[in-house]
């Protein structure tokens, strides 16, 4: 079973903060692209952002220049610092696990991003 727990959503105003941790196992950390899925109310799920296990990362144009994946190796944790938050951004975030067979998915966290 792959175990990719996510945790840090919560509600924030525009313009605010979230760092969102993905905590894994430490093959699955190792040996795969981790990243970030989001799901909004009504619509399908999208990619937000994917980082491999060289450190390359690849985000989606809506979150660029405000959005970072990154590793937290000591911990086999995948972290999103998400700043400069817009209503938009309002999903349930999904870490995410590209195995060669299959990606895989956490249960995620909620953001939601309201005045």
């Amino acid at each position: 079973q792959v175990q990719l727990v996510a945790s840090g959503g919560g509600l924030v105003q525009p313009g605010g903060s979230l760092r969102l941790s993905c905590a894994t196992s430490r093959t699955i950390f190792k040996n795969n692209r981790m990243g970030w899925y989001r799901q909004a109310t009504g619509k399908q799920r999208e990619l937000v952002a994917t980082i491999t296990t060289g450190g390359i990362t690849d985000y989606a144009d809506s979150v660029k220049g405000r959005f970072t994946i990154s590793r937290d190796n000591a911990n086999n944790s995948v972290i999103l610092q998400m700043n400069s938050l817009k209503p938009e951004d309002t999903a349930v975030y999904y870490c995410s696990a590209d195995l060669r067979a299959a990606t895989y998915w956490g249960q995620g966290t909620q953001v939601t991003v309201s005045s």
